[in-house]
């Protein structure tokens, strides 16, 4: 073998280990950002489907308090809300009369679920607070025969996304506030030492005409989160 021979074959295996580590190289950025997205996807559609939050600097200027056992009254700024594996429609009239007269903490049923905490005023002055759930991803359209209930005091009320063909709110219920936003309440003029019950039940309306196996397999995130109102 020549010298000319040698110098050609010796490009070429240069060449080829240079196109050997480019090709390791993209497949290990390749894999880098599948693992990226698999962590980012399972970060949204995985662990906690459901939470409840208090902002902690209003809890702080106004003396309002979160817990969910009514014994120990261990305050907490985030209560996690227990899954179920899987939710099939259900009845409104399926429901358990006594839904919200559990004394605290997770209260899961059948295809729905329920979790009740309470909110006080521990502090000197009247405040008022807001309470919203935020939509946050859907998969599948669920949302559109989603229904939150929500047991304040004993006073029930049903929010739910409009009818898909009409435009108005679905029988016995209170249209959500926008395609983000389900609930946006206020609790006005709470007193020194008032203690509000919240019982929040989350189920599918078999009922709806929305409900259709299209929605099958769909999924849905959001979280209730406590607000400041004003301080008087």
């Amino acid at each position: 073998m020549s010298i000319k021979e040698i110098k050609v074959t010796a490009e070429k295996i240069k060449k080829r280990d240079e196109q050997i580590k480019k090709i390791i190289k993209f497949v290990l950025i390749l894999l880098f950002l599948l693992a990226f997205f698999f962590i980012f996807l399972s970060s949204i559609y995985t662990g906690g489907r459901f939470f409840i939050s208090l902002d902690p600097n209003h809890s702080i200027r106004s003396g309002l308090f979160m817990f969910d056992d009514p014994d120990e009254k261990d305050s907490k700024s985030i209560i996690y809300v227990e899954e179920i594996k899987y939710m099939d429609n259900i009845s409104i009239n399926w429901l358990p009369e006594d839904i919200g007269d559990q004394p605290g903490g997770n209260h899961n049923g059948d295809n729905y679920i329920a979790h009740t905490f309470y909110l006080e005023n521990r502090g000197n002055r009247i405040i008022s607070y807001w309470y919203e759930i935020k939509i946050e991803n859907v998969i599948k359209n669920v949302d559109e025969a989603i229904r939150f209930m929500i047991i304040k005091n004993g006073e029930r009320t049903v929010y739910a996304k409009v009818n898909s063909e009409t435009g108005e709110a679905e029988p016995g219920t209170v249209k959500f506030k926008s395609e983000e936003v389900a609930v946006s309440e206020q609790r006005e003029k709470m007193e020194p030492g008032d203690i509000d019950k919240i019982t929040i039940v989350i189920f599918l309306e078999g009922d709806d005409p929305d409900c259709v196996d299209d929605l099958i397999g769909g999924e849905i995130k959001a979280h209730m989160r406590i607000i400041e109102g004003h301080i008087e």
